[in-house]
C-alpha cells in the first residue's frame, strides 16, 4: 500500500558545529530507496565513520530489505513468493517471517483493517500495475479480488519451521505498508552495532530516533497538516528512542466522475476509505509497528481507531475533516507525549 510522505522534518536535521566541543560534527546523508527518499543523521560519530562509509553501510542494508520485500523487483523474495503457484509451505528468510508475523498482529488488532494480501485490490483500483484513469472496478471485479484477500485465512505462517504457505495459489503479498518501517529499524540496528547512540533514521516519513539531536535536546518532529495544497506543520512531537509514522489519504488518489478515490483501501470492503479521517500519526516502540499501525488506524478512521488505540495503549493522533476544518483527536497514550489542546 503506497503512502504519501506526510512528515515535515524541516527543523529536525539542523546541526551545531560546536556540539560537544572536541567531537566530530554530526553526519547527515540522504538518498533514494523504496520509491521515496531516505535520510540518516548520526550525532555521535564513531571513529572511522565518514559520510561515505555511512552511506555505503546504509545503502547495503536498504538493498537487502528491498531484495526481500519490494513488489517492484521481480527477483525479490516477496515477488518470488507471489509467483509461486503452490499451497505448499515455502521457506522464507528470518526478516520476511518477522515482518509477516508483525503484520498478522496488526491485522488482528485492527479487526482485519490491515492486510498484506491486499495486492489484488491495490492493482484493481489503479495503485499498482493498473494505471489510474482506467474504469472504476465493478462490483463483480471487487468481489473476485476479495476472494483471495484476508491474510489470516489466506496465509499460514509457521515460525518454528520458518515457512509461509498460501491457502490459494493465486494469493499475493504486498508489504509496502510495513516494509519501509522495517527498513528504518534495520538501518537503526546497524547504527547501534557501530556504537551510535544518538541518531535519526527516516524513510519516506517513517522514522526512528535514539538519544538526542545535535543541540543535545530530544528529537522533535513536525507532523504535517493533511492539506494537499500546502505543507504546513500542525504539531511538533517529541520523539526520542521511539518510532513514528504518518499515513494519509490526500496525496495519492484519483478522481473520476467527480468522485475522489483514495489509495487507502479497506480490505474488508474492497473499496477506498470514505470516512472523514485524513491522516493518522502513530508513535510506537519501533518504526515497523508505527508504519503498520498508522495505515491500519487510517483505514478504521478516528471513531473506531481511538477505541482500538486506547484499549491497546497505542499513541496515535487523528486529523479529520470536519465542517471545513481539520479536527485533531488523540489517544490517551499520545496525550502523554504531547497535548493537542
Amino acid at each position: 500500500m503506497t503512502r504519501a510522505i506526510l512528515l515535515a522534518v524541516t527543523a529536525v536535521f539542523l546541526v551545531s558545529c560546536d556540539f560537544l566541543a572536541g567531537r566530530p560534527d554530526p553526519i547527515r546523508i540522504t538518498g533514494e530507496t523504496m520509491g521515496t527518499t531516505y535520510s540518516v543523521t548520526v550525532v555521535d560519530v564513531p571513529d572511522g565513520m565518514t559520510a561515505e562509509t555511512l552511506q555505503q553501510e546504509v545503502e547495503a542494508v536498504l538493498a537487502d530489505v528491498n531484495g526481500k520485500m519490494s513488489n517492484w523487483d521481480p527477483n525479490s523474495e516477496v515477488s518470488k513468493f507471489n509467483d509461486a503457484r503452490s499451497v505448499e509451505p515455502i521457506p522464507v528468510s528470518e526478516d520476511f517471517l518477522q515482518v509477516v508475523t508483525a503484520a498478522n498482529a496488526v491485522h488482528e488488532l485492527s479487526g482485519g483493517k490491515f492486510d498484506v494480501t491486499l495486492a489484488p485490490l491495490i492493482s484493481l483500483w489503479g495503485f499498482g500495475p493498473k494505471k489510474p484513469g482506467e474504469p472504476v472496478p465493478s462490483d463483480p471485479e471487487i468481489a473476485a479480488a476479495l476472494r483471495i484477500v484476508g491474510q489470516m485465512t489466506m496465509l499460514a505462517v509457521s515460525a518454528p519451521d520458518g515457512t509461509v504457505a498460501k491457502t490459494d495459489p493465486e494469493v499475493s503479498i504486498n508489504l509496502s505498508a510495513i516494509a519501509k518501517g522495517f527498513g528504518v529499524d534495520q538501518v537503526a540496528a546497524t547504527l547501534q552495532q557501530a556504537g551510535v547512540e544518538n541518531y535519526l533514521v527516516e524513510i519516506g516519513g517513517d522514522l526512528v530516533t535514539a538519544g538526542k539531536n545535535a543541540q543535545d535536546e530530544p528529537w522533535s518532529i513536525g507532523v504535517e497538516r493533511p492539506d494537499g495544497e500546502k505543507q504546513d506543520v500542525e504539531l511538533i512531537v517529541p520523539v526520542s528512542d521511539l518510532g513514528l509514522a504518518t499515513s494519509g489519504d490526500y496525496r495519492n488518489y484519483f478522481e473520476e466522475d467527480g468522485v475522489r478515490y483514495s489509495h487507502i483501501i479497506d480490505p474488508t470492503t474492497g473499496r477506498p476509505i470514505t470516512h472523514s479521517t485524513a491522516s493518522v500519526t502513530v508513535v510506537a516502540e519501533n518504526a515497523m509497528m508505527a508504519d503498520a499501525l498508522a495505515t491500519a488506524l487510517l483505514v478504521t478512521g478516528a471513531d473506531t481507531g481511538l477505541t482500538i488505540a486506547d484499549e491497546n495503549g497505542i499513541a496515535v493522533l487523528f486529523m479529520s475533516r470536519r465542517d471545513g476544518v481539520f479536527r485533531l483527536e488523540a489517544s490517551n497514550a499520545f496525550e502523554k507525549i504531547v497535548s493537542i489542546d
